[in-house]
């Protein structure tokens, strides 16, 4: 199978490239190697390759900097995603994309399945529903995975930003009243290849991400307990805050918990057991 790999440099991407097959080809693509914001250069791109499926893990993810730079936001996460659902329709590859628990609002007491009404309360969740929208628009057999809360021994992520200040500063404040699954990334990888490898290709929406939703204080109490057990790592004291406490640019879902048993029921792919791909991560570390 051939490959087409957007945001090579991002975490996702790169647990992805861990775990090809090794009888696969790929290219795997970045914003200076492949500007899909510009339709000519992914028709291009798609045209010279010929990829069997294209996998779009490019995203502007920096939440709070999406609410002053929205043009970029929505030129990265809505209009390439149709330019690259639109080439591989015209290729007839297999379409992938990954979107975001923040297409929701938060305002649910119950975990979020693929046909529930989206609200997404910021730029980056509208800008990520807007690419959702314009894939299956574009593209009627594109698949698209969201997914939380995603972290790995690659890129910035919320566990090595905790390990990063925990060993910096004795005390922490961590926001207590957001609830979310942690996702390890080379799980969403992992899923993102059994998927690849089915005989009829998936289509529509489907949900992945951790299998124990939590608070990001329970997620840091989490990582500096696994740390400290493997390694002795001190942990700071944690002080558990409030959302209006620790004021942010973009307004943050508090409850963005996603239901898994479509994507469990239809191809048997579990949700990540994160506890554990936290321990073997900073086991590895």
């Amino acid at each position: 199978m051939r490959i087409l790999l957007t945001g090579s440099k991002g975490q996702l991407a790169r647990c992805f490239r861990d775990r090809l097959p090794e009888d696969w080809e790929l290219i795997a693509t970045d914003s200076a190697s492949l500007d899909i914001t510009d339709s000519k250069a992914v028709r291009q791109m798609v045209h010279s390759f010929q990829p069997d499926a294209i996998v779009n893990a490019a995203a502007f993810t920096a939440v709070d900097k999406a609410e002053s730079e929205k043009e970029s936001a929505f030129a990265t996460n809505a209009a390439a995603v149709a330019h690259l659902a639109q080439a591989a329709r015209e290729a007839q590859a297999r379409f992938i994309h990954i979107s975001t628990d923040y297409v929701f609002d938060g305002n649910g007491k119950s975990p979020y399945r693929e046909s529930d009404p989206t609200n997404p309360e910021n730029v980056y969740g509208k800008s990520k529903l807007a690419g959702e929208l314009l894939a299956l628009a574009a593209y009627a057999d594109s698949l698209i995975i969201r997914t939380s809360w995603v972290f790995s021994e690659y890129g910035h992520n919320f566990v090595k930003t905790m390990l990063k200040l925990g060993g910096e500063q004795e005390s922490l404040s961590i926001v207590n009243d957001q609830i979310g699954n942690p996702t390890y990334a080379g799980d969403l990888a992992d899923a993102i290849v059994r998927l690849l490898k089915e005989t009829t290709p998936p289509r529509g929406i489907y949900h992945f991400c951790g299998n124990r939703p939590v608070s990001w204080y329970e997620f840091a109490q989490a990582v500096f307990q696994t740390a400290s057990q493997l390694s002795g790592t001190p942990v700071p004291q944690l002080s558990a805050v409030s959302s209006e406490q620790y004021p942010t640019p973009a307004a943050r879902p508090a409850y963005s918990v996603l239901d898994c048993h479509k994507i469990q029921n239809e191809f048997g792919i579990a949700p990540s057991d994160w506890q554990k791909a936290l321990n073997d991560m900073l086991r590895k570390a």
